[in-house]
């Protein structure tokens, strides 16, 4: 049993909605069904009666979802009790961020701010965006950095997270050249062909915002999708290797643009999408535990 199944049932309880607790928890609606039925099999016991709408539990949903606020509340609990024996590490800086940023965006801004700012002790893990989301609101971490975009905002309060803006970026398609340096394959595509397409993963955040990029375009060839993966170096390894066209971020492929060893798949200034990049705290009046540091380095952000 995982405790992230926990964390799906006592949403879909509060909600009682299968759709808006899977929009919650950040999974398609198949995905979150699937984990409920996980968690049924894992008790033994059927948790929801998917006879009525709105959704209600069953009488043993009702008892089981008592115990699952406790298990939580246990959980979290302990974690900031070990937390709290963390008294060396408060000059470190704890970042929760997305695969794409930890390999592009985050090691350059760290040595852009160290002239300004001073050297940080950081501590990294690369997660989804969901999990990464997560960790923030679970008091997991001190800082979230991610991207946003209008038709795909982070589901975090105003009232409980403060947020700074930190850049932009950029994403559009890329694919390996041919001999004569154009792309191997190009976007719109002409009538009748088939252009191999390399995605993200169905839930992936990138791939929400491939789709408003793809609805909002003009007539195209269709795409083929032959390989999907939820990390944008995966995609990036594939289309160095000439398999198909792929949306990346413009920051993961500046090295590659420059060899020539990538090109852009689409005319310039289509088929793209500029989303922000930005870094999220938890309100230090409703905050947990605030490290000084994390305060000194917003508050040089803010002033920025």
């Amino acid at each position: 049993m995982e405790t992230k199944w926990l964390e799906d049932f006592v949403a879909l309880a509060e909600t009682r909605s299968f759709s808006r607790a899977a929009q919650l928890r950040h999974v398609t609606q198949p995905a979150f069904s699937r984990r409920i039925q996980a968690l049924e099999a894992w008790t033994g016991i059927d948790l929801v009666d998917r006879s009525s709408y709105p959704t209600r539990l069953t009488p043993a949903g009702e008892t089981f979802h008592a115990q699952a606020l406790e298990i939580l509340g246990a959980v979290q609990a302990t974690r900031n009790l070990m937390r709290s024996h963390q008294g060396t590490g408060q000059d470190r800086l704890e970042f929760a961020v997305p695969h794409t940023l930890a390999f592009t965006f985050f090691p350059h801004w760290l040595v852009d701010l160290r002239p300004h700012f001073g050297a940080l002790k950081t501590r990294l893990v690369a997660l989804n965006v969901h999990d990464a989301v997560m960790r923030l609101v679970e008091g997991g971490c001190d800082l979230l950095i991610a991207y946003h975009h209008a038709s795909q905002p982070l589901p975090l309060a105003p009232e409980r997270y403060d947020m700074l803006t930190l850049g932009t970026e950029t994403l559009a398609p890329y694919a390996s050249p041919d001999v004569e340096g154009r792309p191997l394959f190009r976007l719109p595509g002409r009538e009748g062909q088939r252009l191999p397409f390399l995605g993200y993963g169905p839930g992936a955040y990138m791939a929400r915002l491939v789709d408003v990029i793809l609805k909002q375009a003009p007539a195209l060839g269709r795409l083929d999708p032959i390989h999907e993966t939820d990390m944008a170096e995966g995609l990036k390894a594939m289309a160095l290797e000439g398999h198909g066209l792929a949306f990346l971020p413009v920051s993961s492929v500046r090295k590659e643009l420059r060899a020539q060893r990538l090109v852009p798949a689409a005319p310039s200034g289509s088929f793209e999408l500029t989303m922000e990049v930005r870094i999220y705290r938890e309100r230090p009046e409703v905050a947990r535990m605030t490290k000084p540091t994390a305060q000194s380095l917003w508050d040089f952000l803010a002033a920025r």
